[in-house]
C-alpha cells in the first residue's frame, strides 16, 4: 500500500536530487557576489530540461520507496484556481509588507532579472515547469512526508530548502521566498490541494517578466 509520509533519510535524498544541483549553484552566486540574472530562450528551455530529468529521478525514487506519487499531479478546479489567484496575490501583498517592515527593500539589495533575450513562449513554459516542479516536491513530498515528526518540522524543513537555493537572490529575495514559501505552505497544510500554490507560483514567475 503506497505511503505518504517519509524518513529523514528518504527527505533528504529527496531534497539532494530535487534541489542539491540548484543550491549549489545559489551558493556559488552568493560567494561571486550577486551576479545579476540574465535569461535567455535557450538557458529557460534547458532549466526545463533539467528540472524534468531531476523530477523523473525522484519520482522514481519516491515509486521504489512506496510513497503514494499519484497524489503528486496538481488536479486543477474552478474553486482551487480562484484560490490560486488569491493566494498570488496574498504573497505579493505580503513579501512587500515584509520587505518593508525589515527594512530590506533598498535599492542595494536588488538584483536585477534581465529577460530581454526571451520569447513569451520561453517564459511560460519555464513558468509552469518551475512552479509546477518546486511545490510538488516542497509541498506534496516534503511538507507532507515530514508532518510525521511535526507541524514545525514539515513547515520549516521545505522552507530552508526553498530558502538556500534561492539565495542568489540577496537579501531582498530571500525575504520574498520565505514570505512567499510560508504562505504557499500553510494553504496547502489548509486544504491538502496542491493546484493552488502550483498555480500561485507559476503566476510568480510570469507576471514579473511581464
Amino acid at each position: 500500500m503506497p505511503k505518504s509520509t517519509l524518513s529523514w533519510s528518504e527527505s533528504a535524498v529527496v531534497a539532494l536530487i530535487c534541489f542539491g544541483l540548484f543550491t549549489l549553484w545559489s551558493v556559488q552566486a552568493v560567494l561571486s557576489g550577486f551576479p545579476d540574472a540574465r535569461f535567455t530562450d535557450d538557458g529557460n528551455w534547458q532549466m526545463v530540461g533539467v528540472e524534468l530529468v531531476l523530477a523523473l529521478a525522484a519520482l522514481l525514487y519516491l515509486r521504489a520507496r512506496r510513497f503514494d506519487i499519484a497524489s503528486l499531479y496538481p488536479q486543477p478546479t474552478l474553486a482551487g484556481t480562484g484560490i490560486g489567484l488569491l493566494l498570488f496575490v496574498a504573497c505579493w501583498l505580503g513579501g512587500t509588507l515584509t520587505t518593508s517592515a525589515l527594512g530590506v527593500a533598498g535599492e542595494g539589495d536588488v538584483i536585477a532579472f534581465s529577460f530581454d533575450q526571451t520569447s513569451l513562449a520561453s517564459r511560460v513554459g519555464l513558468a509552469v515547469v518551475n512552479g509546477s516542479f518546486e511545490e510538488v516536491f516542497l509541498l506534496g513530498v516534503l511538507v507532507r512526508g515530514l508532518r510525521g515528526h511535526g507541524l514545525s518540522v514539515a513547515l520549516g524543513v521545505p522552507l530552508l530548502v526553498r530558502v538556500l537555493y534561492h539565495l542568489y537572490q540577496g537579501p531582498l529575495g530571500v525575504v520574498w521566498v520565505a514570505t512567499f514559501g510560508v504562505l504557499l505552505s500553510l494553504a496547502y497544510v489548509w486544504r491538502q490541494d496542491l493546484w493552488p500554490p502550483v498555480l500561485a507560483h507559476i503566476l510568480w514567475d510570469i507576471v514579473p517578466t511581464l
